[in-house]
C-alpha cells in the first residue's frame, strides 16, 4: 500500500472519531506510532486538520464565551402591584446569554463549544449535564471552589413581560485575560467566537487583540445598560456587535429619538473599530448597519407568552446564519427574527422544537412581511 492511500486512511480514520488516540490508528493500519505521527503532521502541513485533537476545518465550532446561570423566572398570575405581595409561580431553567446562544446553535446542529465559570454546588453540575446532553462541549469550563453557580431572577408579569431582574454574577469576573490563555487551544480551534459582556473589560480587550490577530470572526452582544462599560473604546478587530437601543445609548451618551440619531450613533461605533452593528428593538424589529447607511426591519407577529431568551434566540441565529458563510445582514436578521419570535411563544428559555430547517429555508428572495426600510446619511435632517 503506498503512502498516499496510508495517509487517506488514516484521514477517514480520523473522520470517523476526531478523538481516536494514536496507538489505536497505529494498530489499525499496522503501522508504528511514530509513523502515524508523521502522517498526522504531513495532514497539518496540508491543513486537512488543525493542530492537535485532530480538529476537521469543517467541523471548527462556534466558541461561546460568557454567562451560564441558573435562571429562575417568577411570573405574576394578575397584574403587578408595587409595594406588596403578589400571587406567582415560579419556574427554573438554564441560562446565561452565552450558555443561550451555545443551546440554541446546539440545537440548530452546529458544532459549538462554551466556556464558562460554575461554582462547586448541585446547579453548576446540572447545568454542565444539561449542557452536555445538548451536544455543548464544556470542557473549557472553569469551576471554583466554594462559590455558587450563577443566577438570574426575572420577575415577569401576567402578559409576560419583564419587569425586573436581579442578577448575581460576580463570579465571572473569574473570567480573566489569564485565564483565557489557558484556554488557548479550544479558542483557537474556533470558527467564529461569540462573546456576551458579563466578561471584564480586559478579557474583552484581549478577545479584541486575539480577532485581529487570528482573523477568526467575533461577536459581541451586549447583556445590559450597565454593564457596557466593560466595552472597550477600541473595537478594531470586531466583526459585529449585538445590542439593543438603550445599550446602544448607554455606548454614546445620550438619546437617540430620530432615525437620524440612530445612523450617526451606529456609525460612531463603526468609526471605532465594529465591522458591523445591529440593534434590536423589541416588537419593532432590528436595525442593523449597511454599507449606505442602515435599515430597519420589521419583527413578525408573535404570540407572546415569556420574553426569556428571545434576544438570545436573534443573536444565536445570526451568529449561524454567519458560521453557514454568509455575510448578508438583512438574511442574518430574518433568521433571527424568525428563531426569536418561535421563542416569545414558547415557555422554556431556548425552544425545544429547534431545527437547522428552520433557518435553512429563509432566504433573501422569500416573500418576507415587510422590505427593509433604508435611511442614509443623504436624508439627514
Amino acid at each position: 500500500m503506498t503512502d498516499i492511500s496510508k495517509k487517506d486512511q488514516l484521514y477517514e480514520l480520523i473522520r470517523a472519531n476526531p478523538f481516536i488516540s494514536q496507538q489505536d490508528l497505529a494498530v489499525q493500519l499496522r503501522l508504528s506510532r511514530s509513523a502515524v505521527a508523521g502522517y498526522i503532521a504531513g495532514l497539518i502541513r496540508d491543513r486537512r486538520l488543525l493542530g492537535r485533537a485532530y480538529v476537521l476545518p469543517d467541523n471548527r465550532p462556534i466558541v461561546c464565551l460568557g454567562a451560564a446561570n441558573l435562571d429562575r423566572k417568577l411570573r405574576s398570575n394578575s397584574t403587578l402591584k408595587m409595594g406588596t405581595s403578589n400571587p406567582a409561580r415560579q419556574d427554573e431553567s438554564f441560562g446565561g446569554v452565552a450558555r443561550n446562544i451555545a443551546e440554541n446553535l446546539a440545537r440548530l446542529s452546529a458544532p459549538v463549544s462554551l466556556i464558562t465559570v460554575i461554582g462547586d454546588d448541585s446547579s453548576g453540575q446540572a447545568l454542565l449535564t444539561h449542557a452536555e446532553a445538548a451536544g455543548i462541549d464544556t470542557r473549557g469550563t472553569l469551576k471554583l471552589q466554594g462559590i455558587c453557580t450563577g443566577t438570574y431572577t426575572a420577575v415577569l408579569d401576567d402578559h409576560g413581560e419583564m419587569m425586573l431582574a436581579l442578577a448575581d454574577m460576580a463570579l465571572y469576573d473569574s473570567l480573566t485575560p489569564e485565564f483565557l490563555a489557558t484556554r488557548q487551544p479550544q479558542r483557537t480551534i474556533g470558527a467564529l467566537t461569540v462573546a456576551d459582556m458579563n466578561l471584564p473589560h480586559d478579557t474583552l480587550a484581549t478577545l479584541l487583540e486575539d480577532a485581529r490577530r487570528d482573523a477568526i470572526p467575533l461577536v459581541i452582544v451586549a447583556v445590559s445598560q450597565p454593564k457596557m462599560a466593560r466595552l472597550p473604546q477600541e473595537l478594531h478587530g470586531l466583526r459585529l456587535l449585538i445590542l439593543n437601543q438603550g445599550e446602544l445609548e448607554t455606548r454614546v451618551g445620550h438619546a437617540l429619538r430620530t432615525e437620524a440619531e440612530l445612523l450617526a450613533a451606529c456609525r460612531l461605533v463603526q468609526s471605532q473599530g465594529a465591522q458591523d452593528v445591529i440593534v434590536t428593538r423589541g416588537g419593532t424589529g432590528v436595525v442593523y448597519t449597511t454599507p449606505e447607511g442602515i435599515a430597519h426591519l420589521e419583527a413578525p407577529d408573535a404570540h407572546i407568552i415569556d420574553v426569556t431568551g428571545a434576544g438570545d434566540a436573534f443573536s444565536a441565529a445570526v451568529c449561524w446564519s454567519m458560521f453557514h458563510g454568509s455575510e448578508d445582514l438583512l438574511l442574518a436578521c430574518r433568521r433571527g427574527l424568525r428563531l426569536s419570535a418561535m421563542t416569545l411563544e414558547c415557555e422554556e428559555t431556548v425552544c425545544p422544537y429547534l431545527s437547522a430547517d428552520i433557518l435553512s429555508e429563509i432566504h433573501n428572495f422569500d416573500s418576507a412581511p415587510s422590505a427593509p426600510q433604508t435611511f442614509n446619511a443623504l436624508y439627514q435632517d
